[in-house]
């Protein structure tokens, strides 16, 4: 059975940091691009960042310089790191495991930027 636990999450202020973290069981982690995505109050869940299973990285425009994602193979691990943190950062953020086909989903965790 595949899972995807999402953790890290929770209320900042403005300008602070927090680090997300995507424990993966029940897959060949290394072998699947993993990705972060997030969804807002009342929008469409949107793309965060993504990391191939050879380490290339994509991420949201407008997110580029502030978020970073990286994995840990060995601990079956992916991380998001968000810095300067603003209020419009407030959402669900989702893992995501993808290797064609359809791909794995976590549950979420929340985080709140708010001061």
């Amino acid at each position: 059975q595949v899972q995807l636990v999402e953790s890290g999450g929770g209320l900042v202020q403005p300008g602070e940091s927090l680090r997300l973290s995507c424990a993966a069981s029940g897959i060949i982690f290394n072998i699947y691009a993993m990705g972060w995505y997030r969804q807002a109050p009342g929008k469409q869940r949107e793309l965060v960042a993504s990391m191939s299973s050879g380490g290339s990285t994509n991420y949201a425009s407008s997110l580029k310089g502030r978020f970073t994602i990286s994995r840990d193979n060995a601990k079956k691990t992916v991380y998001l790191q968000m810095n300067s943190l603003k209020p419009e950062d407030t959402a669900v953020y989702y893992c995501n495991a993808a290797r064609g086909g359809t791909p794995y989903w976590g549950k979420g965790t929340l985080v709140i930027v708010s001061s």
